[in-house]
């Protein structure tokens, strides 16, 4: 998967994950935590070798690494450890279990990942969560979300977008004029023509669309989608466009906001330094430096402290400026 390599996080070499699993256990056993070695460790090795060090960390002490973490950790600090910890595979599906657990729905996890995966990466996350948590996805989120906003979760969760391939320049037009007379040509919104469009079309084929649209009306889609629409459907057309143009500047927007201003969401900084740390940081940071004139480990070293902050550093990989 070529994709993978733009992520800052790579496999160790030389790696002997029996060696990382004493060093942990060392880190921990006894008085005192040596919280440096621990997250040294875990920030420079890939998931699929964390995954050998805590295999290899059970074999040898018969101890869950992941439960030693949780016991000898605290707030934020251990919630990325654990985070690190978590393989790859499951890691969406968790999130969005927990997204839709007990009361209340975390509107802006199901729209972050739902809008940035891949359709194959969505039709993995479905069979996952039906192995783990033997239940529906769909089920479980169609039960919680209500409105446009679960018709156009529904329709990403069907994994069905067109795949990229040669594009109509008569399809483009149609669909440009579609969303223009659904939303700046109408009285009212007609949103279920923006949630197929924009829910099925090919990548490559509402770019052009984009382009198109700006041409007939003389406004971004964004513009447009902000004043027809509101709420979590706003939210997440907004996501699904932006993730259209371009997924690291989405993801690059989406940690500046979890940063700027009082107080941080240190959930999504979490998720998306982890989530991305192997697949697309290194682009990520470029279009955080191009688009908010700051570089991400300058706004991390600002807003975080602690180990929590080295280890953020760490997976962040480098300063841009």
């Amino acid at each position: 998967m070529a994709k993978s390599t733009r992520g800052t996080v790579t496999a160790f070499s030389p790696f002997d994950a029996r060696a990382d699993a004493e060093a942990l256990r060392k880190a921990m056993k006894g008085m005192g935590t040596d919280e440096e070695t621990i997250l040294k460790i875990l920030t420079s090795r890939n998931n699929a070798q964390r995954q050998e060090i805590a295999s290899a960390f059970k074999t040898l002490f018969g101890r869950d690494l992941v439960d030693d973490l949780k016991s000898e950790l605290t707030g934020k600090f251990e919630t990325l450890m654990v985070s690190l910890m978590r393989p790859t595979y499951i890691f969406d599906a968790h999130a969005l279990k927990h997204a839709i657990k007990g009361a209340g729905t975390n509107e802006k996890v199901l729209t972050e990942i739902l809008a940035s995966r891949t359709p194959e990466e969505v039709r993995h996350i479905k069979q996952v969560y039906l192995q783990e948590y033997e239940a529906n996805l769909e089920d479980k989120i169609t039960g919680e979300t209500s409105g446009y906003f679960q018709r156009l979760l529904v329709v990403l969760l069907q994994a069905n977008r067109d795949p990229d391939g040669r594009v109509d320049d008569g399809l483009v037009e149609q669909d440009a004029q579609v969303l223009f007379r659904a939303g700046e040509l109408k009285w009212g919104t007609d949103e279920e023509k923006f949630i197929t469009i924009l829910g099925t079309r090919s990548i490559s084929h509402l770019r052009r669309v984009f382009d198109k649209y700006m041409t007939i009306s003389g406004f971004q889609i964004e513009e447009t989608i902000d004043r027809e629409t509101s709420g979590d459907l706003e939210k997440l057309l907004l996501a699904v466009v932006k993730c259209i143009r371009s997924v690291p500047a989405y993801f690059a927007e989406t940690l500046y906001y979890s940063m700027k201003g009082a107080g941080t969401d240190d959930d999504t900084l979490i998720r998306v330094m982890v989530s991305r740390s192997e697949i697309d940081l290194l682009d990520i940071r470029q279009e955080f430096r191009k688009n908010f004139a700051k570089s991400l480990h300058q706004m991390i070293q600002k807003d975080t402290s602690g180990d929590y902050r080295k280890a953020l550093l760490l997976l962040c990989g480098g300063d841009d400026e």
